[in-house]
């Protein structure tokens, strides 16, 4: 991963980390706050990280054998990836939006408390734009087939297509699997699991894409994704995804705290730095009708 790329395609798939998921009808009460159609959060953003889960170890299935006049019971069916499917539904909708804030801080940047505005059209579009003390630095389009980005600081725009950022990550990028991070399904629900287990809380999910191994971490009271875990090999450049402050919004969960922790080395310097992305929810809405996707470059503006 060179840093440049990382930094461009973290900013695309983390800045609107929305995750929402189907209540199941045996979850949990979730929190009394922010029930209805519109979700309304006005907490401060979170500070601290989440405590580390252990990365699960390699399990070898064992068949019992049979001794004389004694059966001894089938050893226990292993889960699938359809069950694992299964216990993560999918969201339906038409538009969503959301207004949030967020913080990044890697050895180049800190940025506290930006305002983020998401909108999503189903299978269509991605919208992002982020500002600062009121002024927008930057607008971020997506569509089935490219990335664009425009910097609205320097005057300059960015433009990739799927095929060229799947080359620079050794892994499959699609607009589906963007919106599925951003709605919270399984990143890869067609791959076979190479593991399905039990990890403390967690029903783990382990799958793999190319030089890229992501771990899913499902809990097991509420069948929610809560924690993502992306490793690239064989750099060992890793990205966490974690969800929290989960809240009743209608019929679905969704969390309202997210906190992205990228681990990777520097091709310039060969060390390795780590970059946070906090995001806090403010305000989130599925709509039937249509917020506006504005994007538009001015002729000025130089392509980087």
């Amino acid at each position: 991963m060179n840093s440049v790329p990382v930094y461009s395609l973290l900013f695309i798939l983390m800045l609107g980390q929305v995750s929402c998921r189907r209540k199941p009808a045996t979850s949990p009460t979730p929190p009394s706050s922010s029930v209805g159609t519109v979700g309304t959060r006005t907490d401060t953003l979170a500070t601290s990280q989440p405590a580390s889960v252990s990365q699960p170890t390699a399990t070898t299935a064992t068949t019992g054998t049979a001794t004389s006049g004694t059966a001894t019971a089938p050893p226990r069916p292993r889960p699938g990836i359809d069950e694992a499917r299964a216990n993560v539904a999918e969201v339906d909708f038409r538009y969503l939006t959301a207004k949030s804030k967020l913080s990044f801080k890697s050895k180049d940047q800190d940025i506290s408390n930006a305002s983020l505005h998401l909108r999503v059209r189903k299978d269509s579009l991605i919208w992002m734009s982020i500002s600062k003390l009121g002024i927008e630095a930057a607008r971020v389009l997506i569509t089935r087939d490219s990335v664009t980005i425009m910097d609205k600081i320097e005057k300059q725009y960015m433009v990739y297509d799927f095929p060229t950022l799947s080359r620079q990550f050794n892994f499959d990028l699609s607009f589906d699997l963007l919106q599925a991070l951003i709605v919270g399904n399984l990143p890869l629900p067609k791959r076979p699991a190479q593991k399905v287990k039990n990890e403390r809380d967690y029903l783990l999910l382990r799958q793999s894409e190319g030089k890229v191994m992501v771990d899913n971490y499902i809990g097991e009271n509420d069948r929610k994704l809560k924690r993502l875990m992306v490793t690239e090999q064989p750099t060992k450049n890793a990205l966490r995804l974690d969800y929290e402050d989960f809240t009743a919004l209608n019929t679905f969960l969704f969390p309202y705290s997210s906190l992205v922790t990228v681990d990777y080395k520097s091709q310039a310097d060969g060390q390795f730095y780590q970059t946070l992305i906090r995001i806090k929810h403010n305000k989130v809405e599925l709509v039937d009708k249509d917020p506006g996707f504005p994007f538009s470059i001015p002729s000025k503006y130089q392509r980087k």
